[in-house]
């Protein structure tokens, strides 16, 4: 019985209590609401506590609430000092649960003194509404940059055409409208879905896959891969498409421009569909998480043949360094009585006669388009010994996409 149990199994048993059940009871175990890892700003390695998995391993959560909250609030100051450095004049973090009513404000550009407002939820997940000002301090700017006192004085005597309640309204029934309409024309729709997943938006927020590296000889190897080239070269095709200057730059990850994602949307509308359908794969493509179950199930649905597109370089030789699977390797290429001749020899040693069937040198025979189990698709384990996320990854929705 593990150290959370007991407590609540005393709850249970004691008739005069109440035990927590169901989505209380993971409130209970977090000592409050469970904060997934997928909205720290952080690094989740600078969390030196414990993160806690469900069954499949697919949502993680913070199991120390308060190193979280440490670890967030620096982030969030780190975000703030930027936004100042930046030259933004005020950068407002409102308090965790107070929500940013968009209603009460206007969009007011940083020349213009549009502030910058954090918000926070009680679940750690974190906003950055860039460019507003309380409907009275723009109608104060608006007055101040007309010139006059006469102005000022008028414009904070004056009164919104509209009423909060009477724009919520207004603004309720014209959404009603569009939307319900945009059910019958699926091609808009879809030139809007890939405007919102382009520009983000206040409902709509779409990250870019960061590709972090552990170290250097990762990101070197990365860099040098064909199919970093490859990828390359189709988003310079594509980025023409959405008028794009910058033919280097990623097209997905903006934050929430109210303008940005009409502009992309009217650059989108008179474009064909097979246009819309390659903007649409590279902003996949651009968003596709590293590491994820999703890239299993897809390499298996595509049918990925890793060996058109990596050969082993020195960065994963380097990386190599646990001797039983540097065996089973070596088995795989130069033979099991080659690998049981050589179990007891250094890792080192084993990688050597590796590289040497790779080549064909010193008297092997050369082996062409080798796969470790790892980079195969299906992926398959060297051990039995567990630890291998990948495979676990892919074990998690296999039987989805098993072929009847």
């Amino acid at each position: 019985m593990n150290w959370s149990a007991k407590p609540w199994l005393a709850l249970y048993a004691d008739p005069e209590q109440y035990a927590p059940r169901g989505h209380q009871l993971k409130q209970w175990l977090f000592g409050g609401q469970s904060i997934s890892t997928k909205v720290a700003l952080f690094p989740i390695e600078d969390y030196s506590g414990l993160i806690v998995c469900d069954l499949f391993g697919e949502d993680s959560y913070f199991a120390d609430a308060d190193l979280f909250w440490q670890k967030q609030n620096e982030a969030i100051a780190a975000k703030r000092d930027a936004y100042l450095e930046a030259g933004w004049p005020e950068v407002a973090v409102l308090e965790p649960g107070q929500h940013f009513q968009s209603w009460d404000y206007e969009k007011t550009p940083r020349r213009k003194g549009g502030k910058v407002f954090i918000s926070v939820s009680h679940r750690g997940a974190v906003e950055c509404h860039e460019g507003w000002l309380s409907r009275k301090d723009a109608r104060r700017a608006r007055a101040q940059g007309e010139g006059g006192e006469h102005e000022e004085s008028a414009a904070k005597q004056s009164r919104p055409e509209l009423t909060g309640p009477m724009q919520n309204y207004v603004d309720l029934h014209r959404h009603g409208a569009v939307r319900t309409a945009m059910l019958d024309r699926p091609c808009v729709a879809l030139r809007l879905m890939v405007a919102h997943a382009i520009a983000g938006s206040g409902l709509w927020q779409v990250r870019r896959e960061p590709q972090r590296t552990a170290n250097e000889a990762v990101a070197a190897s990365i860099a040098a891969s064909r199919a970093e080239a490859v990828f390359a070269e189709k988003r310079r095709e594509v980025l023409p498409l959405l008028g794009a200057p910058d033919e280097e730059g990623a097209i997905a990850g903006g934050n929430g421009d109210a303008f940005a994602l009409a502009a992309v949307f009217a650059r989108l509308l008179p474009l064909c569909d097979d246009d819309v359908m390659r903007v649409l794969s590279l902003v996949m493509a651009e968003t596709l998480e590293a590491g994820s179950a999703a890239v299993e199930a897809l390499g298996n649905h595509l049918g990925i043949d890793m060996g058109t597109w990596w050969q082993p370089d020195d960065a994963f030789f380097d990386l190599l360094r646990d001797k039983e699977i540097a065996n089973a390797m070596l088995a795989d290429l130069a033979g099991k009585p080659v690998a049981d001749g050589n179990v007891a020899e250094k890792v080192k040693t084993q990688k050597k006669i590796i590289r040497d069937c790779l080549a064909g040198e010193n008297g092997r025979e050369k082996i062409d388009n080798w796969l470790p189990n790892w980079m195969k698709f299906s992926v398959e384990s060297y051990t039995k010994r567990g630890g291998f996320r990948t495979a676990d990854q892919w074990a998690s929705v296999q039987p989805l996409f098993v072929r009847q």
